[in-house]
């Protein structure tokens, strides 16, 4: 009885395995690096969990930075379902952010719910039209949906400096140019004086559970899972493709825009080049530690959120400079593609783990009930 119990744990588990031993290697590496310049890499550690976990304070603080991960990186997994990598999430993060900040000015004094609601649906529609831009190119121009989104994302970082420090920028913004300051009613708050963490993180983790919901349980994330599949087999079956991947496309962009208009309602009170600060970027590692998984997504987007809240930390006790943080990063996302091909093979082990350990002993209970019949 225990041998199938087994197998079965270890079929659920073999999806994070890349994951897990990119981690590891991560960590292993990050050592060797602290050590090459003399620093007392056993401290880094402790010192990691300390300050991205170990308060209230460190919580919070890696919570706050965890909420537009989790919406960044939905604009990299949705795609990803369809069989596409986007990587242009900054882009639409800071156009969405851009439009939910001049909402307020084209449209008449309105309450601050419907005020809110509008900025949101600007910034979704901002980032959503972005990132479907680079569907549409890859599917009817044959643009590499990958380098598409990227110059994609150099321009929207274009246009919106262009913007923020030329037509819509704030007189009165000297030294640091932004658009005008969002009044006080439509600022997103807190979740509680306790709490001092604001709303995009509920927003975060609702998003990712009606993606998980999307792709899991609708009859378009089943086609989906179809398109990302086999490039063929859906044309023979006659799914519409095209509109499967700038569904995707969307859904992700408009994602990527909504954490943009929380930074700018919850964080910076208005639109300036703050907002350019690799949320989207940081969002690629977040969705492929997590496997394209939208609930993975929530565990992995704190994790990487403790990191770059670590910094200071690290910084304060090891004397080492902020980037470090960043080359921590970057050293994790090397490691997750360099164990990538590790997930053809996890498909290869789970069939195995299927035949010998769950229904091998079905099977010979079948064949004792047979012999003594």
């Amino acid at each position: 009885m225990l041998k199938p119990w087994l197998g079965r744990a270890a079929v659920l588990a073999l999806p994070a395995l890349p994951t897990l031993l990119a981690m590891l290697t991560t960590a292993v590496l990050f050592i060797l690096f602290l050590l090459i310049q003399g620093q007392p890499a056993w401290q880094a550690g402790p010192l990691v969990f300390e300050g991205a976990f170990g308060s209230m304070f460190a919580w919070e603080n890696t919570l706050m930075r965890a909420a537009p991960l989790m919406l960044t990186a939905l604009c990299v997994a949705l795609p990803a379902r369809a069989g596409l990598i986007i990587i242009g999430g900054e882009g639409a993060l800071v156009l969405g952010g851009l439009a939910a900040a001049v909402t307020p000015l084209w449209l008449p004094a309105l309450p601050a719910w419907p005020m809110l609601i509008a900025m949101g649906v600007a910034a979704m529609l901002a980032g959503g039209l972005w990132i479907g831009l680079s569907g549409w190119l890859r599917q009817k121009r044959g643009v590499n949906e990958t380098i598409g989104s990227l110059l994609l994302s150099y321009i929207a970082l274009a246009i919106f400096r262009h913007l923020v420090e030329g037509p819509l920028r704030d007189p009165n913004s000297l030294n640091k140019p932004s658009t005008p300051p969002l009044d006080s009613s439509y600022q997103i708050g807190v979740i509680s004086d306790s709490f001092y963490v604001h709303w995009g993180l509920v927003a975060g983790v609702v998003a990712c559970v009606l993606a998980w919901v999307f792709v899991r349980y609708s009859v378009v994330g089943f086609s989906l899972r179809i398109v990302g599949g086999n490039p063929r087999t859906p044309r023979m079956l006659g799914l519409p493709v095209d509109r499967l991947v700038l569904l995707t496309c969307v859904l992700g962009g408009a994602a990527a825009g909504l954490a943009g208009m929380y930074e700018v309602s919850a964080v910076q009170g208005s639109a300036n080049t703050a907002l350019i600060s690799g949320y989207g970027t940081a969002g690629i590692l977040v969705a492929f530690a997590a496997r394209h998984h939208p609930l993975g997504i929530i565990v992995c987007a704190i994790l990487l959120g403790g990191l770059e809240a670590s910094g200071g930390l690290l910084q304060r006790r090891l004397g080492l400079p902020d980037a470090t943080t960043l080359i921590l990063q970057g050293i994790l996302f090397i490691n997750l593609l360099a164990w990538e091909a590790l997930s053809r093979r996890a498909l290869d082990w789970r069939l195995w783990l299927r035949g010998h350990w769950i229904a091998a002993p079905s099977s010979r209970a079948g064949t004792t009930e047979v012999s003594h019949g």
